[in-house]
């Protein structure tokens, strides 16, 4: 790929997307990334100039361009794809995290469906007008669509029965990606990841919540005794969906990018019990409302994409650890 090319990334200031910026960046894939943010507030974190997530998120580089707006919004769109034409972009934004407990379908629409509509449709048009050479459009679902693991091991051809609003929008914002693409005959790749973690995460994920509770020495709650997740470090996250985007053998396919092993609640804080030998929790029942998780079978990535994740959940936590140590003690 060309050192000249831009990359445009939604939600480019949230934890997947600024992640993704700086790899891009690093390994020179892109000369620029345009992340289009809306600056939406997020939870503080263990300080309180974490707010400010530009700052934390990003040091000086010319090479980002900010973009703040609505991914909904039609006219700001294709004045970005006009200004910078990108030839790859990955769509990130979506509801924070933080809001599941008590989001609303609506909102969840919004930041899936409404806005990968209009992506797609100002990516028509635009292409439709101009003529320039479009490689991908990345759609960044969820495990969440699988709902209930009907299986220990699920892969991308399993039964998806999302079981909350989230996953029902996410699963939608896959339909109206595959649909739209293959109307419009633009390249698209579907990612599905897990129980993301490590630095700079400010979004009350399940792993951000242990580790932090333990670094300010409160006690944790482990929803389930057995409750297991494919927790996933950033970085391979970020490498993996890189490699999905840059690779012919992604082109219209849906992969699961994540760690590819399930472990349990209690196994995350058994590991930090080693950093923090003092630190307590508690086990509680599990919640019934929320799906019952485990392994995603990353067979299909590593078969056609090369991908194998390099961060076992022991190594994830040591660098993220050591990130947290190192910045608010």
């Amino acid at each position: 790929m060309s050192k000249k090319n831009n990359i445009l990334i939604t939600g480019g200031l949230g934890f997947i997307g600024s992640n993704l910026a700086k790899i891009i960046l690093k390994k020179k894939i892109a000369s620029k990334c345009i992340l289009l943010d809306s600056y939406t507030g997020f939870i503080n974190p263990l300080k309180d100039y974490f707010n400010d997530y530009r700052k934390f998120r990003f040091d000086k580089d010319k090479r980002i361009i900010i973009e703040r707006g609505d991914a909904s919004n039609f006219k700001l769109v294709l004045r970005i794809l006009e200004k910078y034409k990108p030839t790859i972009i990955f769509h990130a934004s979506a509801v924070p995290v933080a809001k599941l407990d008590n989001i609303t379908g609506q909102e969840c629409r919004r930041g899936s469906i409404d806005t990968t509509t209009n992506i797609l449709e100002c990516l028509n048009y635009f292409q439709s007008t101009k003529k320039t050479k479009f490689q991908r459009f990345v759609y960044f679902s969820s495990s969440m669509v699988y709902g209930d693991f009907k299986k220990p091991v699920v892969n991308e051809n399993s039964e998806k029965n999302p079981k909350d609003a989230y996953g029902i929008m996410k699963l939608a914002g896959e339909v109206v990606t595959e649909g739209l693409c293959k109307l419009h005959n633009i390249p698209y790749t579907i990612i599905r990841p897990s129980a993301v973690y490590g630095p700079k995460d400010m979004n009350r994920r399940v792993s951000q919540i242990f580790i932090e509770s333990a670094f300010q020495n409160k006690e944790i709650y482990i929803q389930g005794k057995n409750e297991k997740l494919d927790f996933t470090y950033i970085k391979d996250l970020a490498n993996g969906s890189i490699l999905a985007a840059r690779s012919k053998k992604g082109v219209n396919e849906i992969f699961n990018i994540t760690c590819g092993k399930g472990q349990t609640l209690l196994s995350y804080v058994i590991f930090l019990k080693k950093k923090f030998p003092n630190i307590k929790y508690v086990v509680k029942a599990r919640d019934k409302t929320k799906p019952s998780r485990g392994t995603l079978s990353i067979n299909k990535a590593k078969r056609l994409l090369g991908y194998k994740p390099k961060y076992s959940l022991k190594d994830g936590i040591d660098e993220y650890f050591n990130f947290l140590n190192k910045n608010i003690r």
